[in-house]
């Protein structure tokens, strides 16, 4: 393959040698040597230790999961942004959301260097366009409302980072998750989640430990952003969209445990929800029908322990 030089720009800003994800892993050293087996514990054993660096990481995880909750009270968004396994992990957590906890789809939303094609094909050269960046995350319009949230395992995303600097510009509270500490993407985020992996088993591959720790902390942010804001009860996702039989069992059974009725009662009350969980909870729990049930949980915000407090 020839490389294009001119369109491929080379300067000294272009050495990644020296990023933290780029080290070599001498745990892995004669990979290719070794069976299958021997391979397979390597790499369980290196992931085993990208749940305790985050552990470091869990004040500034706990100042996003706030400031995502905030913006989600006065209407405002989280917009996930990002190339490559940053990218596509950011589009999942965002698309999980809606099933989850029957979140609207506007709460959560991405930008993905290359669009939507590019989370099933590699569109690898986008990411080196901080134009691109701009113009992409502009048309989301941010603002003082939402929270942006840029994924860059390197932290020198060109993409990213200038998308990350434009929301900013406009007042958005603006946060990173890199597995390289003190890399440029940080200088451009209100709250910086940076978390240092150590090098992969295959050197530079993130979407293995580093894209095994965003994806961890992803989940901590808009679970515990939505479990504050009333999605969840207990430990149960109450706010599940019954749209298929694993759910409607799901339903069912959530409805069993928080209230204590027996299985028909709790089929029946659903049915007469109109197949919402909270109401459901709420009419048994506190003995209203469902027209008041819904009013509760109107006032209440949709919080299922609101309601019934009131």
């Amino acid at each position: 393959m020839k490389i294009n030089s001119k369109r491929i720009k080379l300067d000294a800003a272009s050495d990644i040698r020296g990023v933290a994800t780029e080290r070599e892993n001498p745990v892995s050293a004669n990979l290719d040597q070794l069976s299958s087996l021997a391979i397979a514990r390597i790499i369980n054993q290196e992931d085993r230790s990208v749940p305790l660096v985050i552990e470091a990481a869990l004040p500034e995880i706990a100042r996003v999961i706030d400031a995502v909750y905030s913006a989600f009270q006065r209407g405002g968004r989280l917009i996930y942004v990002g190339t490559g396994t940053s990218g596509r992990l950011g589009a999942l957590d965002s698309s999980e959301c809606p099933p989850t906890f029957n979140a609207k789809k506007e709460m959560v939303q991405y930008v993905m260097a290359g669009g939507d094609r590019a989370l099933g094909h590699a569109v690898e050269a986008n990411e080196d366009s901080s134009a691109f960046g701009r113009r992409d995350i502009a048309r989301k319009r941010p603002g003082k409302k939402d929270v942006v949230c840029g994924l860059t395992a390197s932290g020198r995303t060109p993409y990213t980072v200038a998308a990350l600097e434009y929301a900013r510009s406009k007042g958005a509270v603006t946060v990173c998750i890199t597995a390289n500490p003190g890399s440029p993407i940080t200088a451009a985020a209100d709250i910086s989640i940076s978390i240092d992996v150590g090098p992969e088993v295959i050197a530079g591959s993130t979407r293995m430990k580093a894209g095994t720790m965003q994806k961890l902390v992803l989940n901590m942010i808009t679970t515990g952003a939505f479990t504050r804001l009333g999605y969840v009860y207990g430990n149960l996702m109450v706010n599940v969209h019954l749209k298929n039989r694993k759910l409607v069992e799901r339903g069912i059974g959530i409805v069993q445990r928080v209230t204590g009725v027996g299985r028909e009662a709790a089929l029946a009350t659903l049915e007469a929800s109109a197949g919402s969980v909270p109401v459901a909870l709420v009419m048994l729990k506190a003995l209203v029908t469902r027209r008041e049930a819904e009013r509760r949980l109107k006032r209440a915000g949709g919080s299922v322990r609101k309601a019934l407090a009131e």
